[in-house]
C-alpha cells in the first residue's frame, strides 16, 4: 500500500481533508511518503484555475486565488479514481474557468439543503424563518460542500443575518466554513429596501430598526408595494410588515447610514461578495426623487428611467458608493449590480449608467420570454460596448417564480443552463446565476446544478458530451441516462398528461430504480417520486 505525504496542508486544509478522504488504498504520512503532494498558492493563475504536474514520485498541485487548489485537488481526485498515480501527471493538467462569474442565487427562508428539519418554504421574498435556529447553517453547510465539489464559486444569500438563525456568530462561521472550501459568501442587500444590511432583527443596520429611530427619512411610495413578472401567472403583492418599509434614496441620510452598514458588513465577515439591488417592489416618488430623477439627462429623454417596481437612476446614483466602501474593506470582493429585469435590448438610464465603476459585476436578469429573445436578437460587440463591465446573466426562471400550474423548482432545468452557459460566452457574457435552493436529493435538480456547474465551466462542451461523460456514471449507464432525460423533460413539457401516460412513466422510473443500487437508484426514484405525486393528483 502506497504512503503518501502532503506538504502545504496547513494553509490549503480543505484540499488536504479531500485528498485524505477520497484516495482509496493509501495511507497518509506527515514526510516522506512513496508519493509527495504539494498544494501552492500560485498567484500568476486565475481564480479558480489550476495545474496538476508530476516529477518523478512528487505530484505538484498548484491554484490561483481562493479556489484554484481546492479545484484542483478534487480534478486529482477524479483521475485518481482506481488509486493515485504520479505518472498521470507527467504531462500537466490544468483547468480553468470559461466563465469567471458563476453563482447560485437563494434566500435563506426558502433553501431547503438539509431536508431532515422541519419549516421548510418553497416560495417567497418577505417569508419569517421557521427552521429551528441551527437550520440556517446546516443548509448552507451542504450547500457550500456541493459547490466546492463541483466548481461552482459563489452563493448569495438574501437573509444573510438574522436574529432568528444566529445573527453575527451564525454568519461569521458559514463564512469561515466557505472560505476553507473555496465558496463566496455574498449578502445579497437593497439601497434603502429589504431589511438593510440586517435583514432582521433588533441592529443598528437593520433597516426598520433605524426608520423607527429616523421616521423622517422613509420612502413615500409611488404605488402599494408588489410586482408583476411577465413570464408570472400570478401578481405578487405582498402585506405590509417590518420587511417591506423603505427608505428614501434622495436623503443624505440614508446613504450615510447604507454606506456605514456596508462597510460595517466587509469588516465583520470574510464574505466574498455583495449582490447589490435597488430594492423590486416600489419607488420612492417624494418631491427630492421626483425632482433628481427629472434632473437626469437620461431621464428627461425617456419616459423609462424607471419601472413600476424599481428606480434604475436610483441604482446608477447610490451604487459606487456602497461598491467603493466595500472594496475599501475588502479589495477583492465580487460587488454585484442588479440591472434589473428584461431591459439588456434596451436599456434605460444610460447616461447615469456610465458613472457605474468598472470592476462591478452587473448583473442582468432575463424572464423565460426575454431569454429567447436574447439568445437570437443579442450580439458580442453590444455587449462589449455597454459601459457596464464585466457583465453576466442571471436566471430568473427555472426556478419557484415560474410555471402556470407547476413550479419549475424541481425540473429538469439541465437543458436551460447549459443553454444560457453556452451562448452566454459566445455572447461575451462573463458570468451565469441561476437558483439554488432546493436540495440536490431530486435527481431532477442534482443533474440541473451539474449541468450549470459543467457548462460554467466549459461553455464548449456539447450537451452530448454531457451525456456521455458527466450523466451516464450517475444514472446507471448512457442509454438510461437519455432515458432519464426524455422521461423528465416529457413530464415537465406537459402539464396535464394523460394518468395512464404517468402511470407507464412512473413504473419505468421504478424498474430502472429497482434494477440499481446507492446514488444511482435514488435518482430514479426521486423521479418516480415526482411523477407518482403528478399521477396522484391527476386521478
Amino acid at each position: 500500500m502506497p504512503t503518501i505525504s502532503i506538504s502545504g496542508a496547513e494553509t490549503h486544509r480543505h484540499a488536504a481533508r479531500r485528498l485524505r478522504e477520497s484516495l482509496p488504498g493509501a495511507s497518509f504520512v506527515e514526510v516522506g511518503g512513496d508519493v509527495a503532494i504539494t498544494l501552492r498558492l500560485d498567484p500568476a493563475l486565475a481564480e479558480g484555475e489550476y495545474r496538476i504536474a508530476a516529477s518523478g514520485a512528487a505530484i505538484e498541485i498548484a491554484g490561483g486565488p481562493f479556489s484554484g487548489v481546492i479545484y484542483g485537488a478534487e480534478e486529482a481526485i477524479t483521475r485518481s479514481a482506481t488509486g493515485l498515480d504520479p505518472a498521470a501527471f507527467a504531462t500537466p493538467v490544468t483547468g480553468r474557468p470559461g466563465l469567471a462569474y458563476r453563482t447560485f442565487w437563494t434566500w435563506d427562508h426558502s433553501t431547503n439543503w438539509e431536508l431532515s428539519q422541519i419549516g421548510q418554504q418553497e416560495i417567497g421574498v418577505f417569508n419569517p424563518f421557521q427552521k429551528p435556529p441551527s437550520g440556517f447553517l446546516a443548509d448552507y453547510r451542504r450547500l457550500v460542500d456541493f459547490c466546492s465539489r463541483n466548481r461552482i464559486a459563489a452563493i448569495v444569500i438574501y437573509g444573510f443575518l438574522r436574529d432568528t438563525h444566529g445573527g453575527i456568530e451564525a454568519a461569521q462561521e458559514l463564512c469561515r466554513y466557505a472560505n476553507e472550501r473555496g465558496v463566496r459568501i455574498c449578502p445579497g442587500i437593497a439601497i434603502g429596501a429589504y431589511g438593510g444590511v440586517y435583514w432582521e432583527g433588533k441592529h443598528r443596520y437593520n433597516l426598520k430598526t433605524w426608520l423607527d429611530a429616523n421616521p423622517q427619512h422613509a420612502a413615500r411610495m409611488e404605488k402599494d408595494i408588489g410586482f408583476q413578472l411577465a413570464d408570472l401567472a400570478f401578481p405578487l403583492n405582498f402585506p405590509h410588515s417590518d420587511f417591506t418599509v423603505t427608505a428614501c434614496p434622495s436623503a443624505p441620510e440614508t446613504m450615510d447610514w447604507m454606506e456605514e452598514a456596508v462597510s460595517w458588513l466587509a469588516e465583520t465577515f470574510e464574505i466574498g461578495g455583495i449582490n447589490i439591488e435597488s430594492g423590486d417592489y416600489g419607488v420612492c416618488g417624494c418631491e427630492k426623487c421626483v425632482a433628481r430623477r427629472r434632473n437626469d439627462a437620461e431621464a428627461a429623454r425617456r419616459k423609462d428611467a424607471h419601472g413600476d417596481s424599481w428606480s434604475h437612476t436610483d441604482m446608477a446614483t447610490n451604487f459606487p458608493r456602497l461598491y467603493r466602501a466595500a472594496k475599501a474593506k475588502r479589495p477583492d470582493l465580487w460587488i454585484y449590480c442588479e440591472m434589473q429585469w428584461d431591459n439588456l435590448l434596451d436599456p434605460v438610464a444610460v447616461e447615469a449608467q456610465k458613472n457605474l465603476p468598472r470592476g462591478g459585476i452587473y448583473q442582468h436578469t432575463a424572464n423565460k420570454s426575454f431569454w429567447k429573445r436574447l439568445r437570437t436578437e443579442l450580439r458580442r460587440d453590444y455587449v462589449a460596448s455597454l459601459p457596464t463591465q464585466p457583465n453576466v446573466l442571471r436566471c430568473q426562471f427555472a426556478c419557484q417564480w415560474n410555471g402556470d400550474e407547476r413550479t419549475e423548482r424541481y425540473a429538469l432545468n439541465a437543458r436551460t443552463f447549459a443553454d444560457m452557459a453556452t451562448r452566454g460566452a459566445e455572447l461575451g457574457m462573463d458570468g451565469l446565476t441561476v437558483w439554488g435552493e432546493p436540495s440536490d436529493y431530486f435527481g431532477t435538480v442534482e443533474l440541473s446544478y451539474l449541468a450549470f456547474a459543467r457548462f460554467t465551466w466549459d461553455p464548449a462542451l456539447t450537451w452530448e458530451q454531457f451525456i456521455v461523460g458527466d450523466l451516464a456514471p450517475l444514472l446507471g449507464g448512457e442509454a438510461r441516462a437519455r432515458r432519464f432525460v426524455d422521461i423528465a423533460e416529457e413530464v415537465d413539457a406537459h402539464q396535464t398528461l394523460p394518468v395512464a401516460r404517468l402511470s407507464d412513466l412512473q413504473a419505468e422510473a421504478l424498474a430502472a430504480m429497482a434494477a440499481l443500487d446507492g446514488e444511482p437508484a435514488r435518482r430514479w426514484l426521486t423521479l418516480g417520486e415526482q411523477i407518482a405525486r403528478r399521477r396522484f393528483m391527476g386521478r
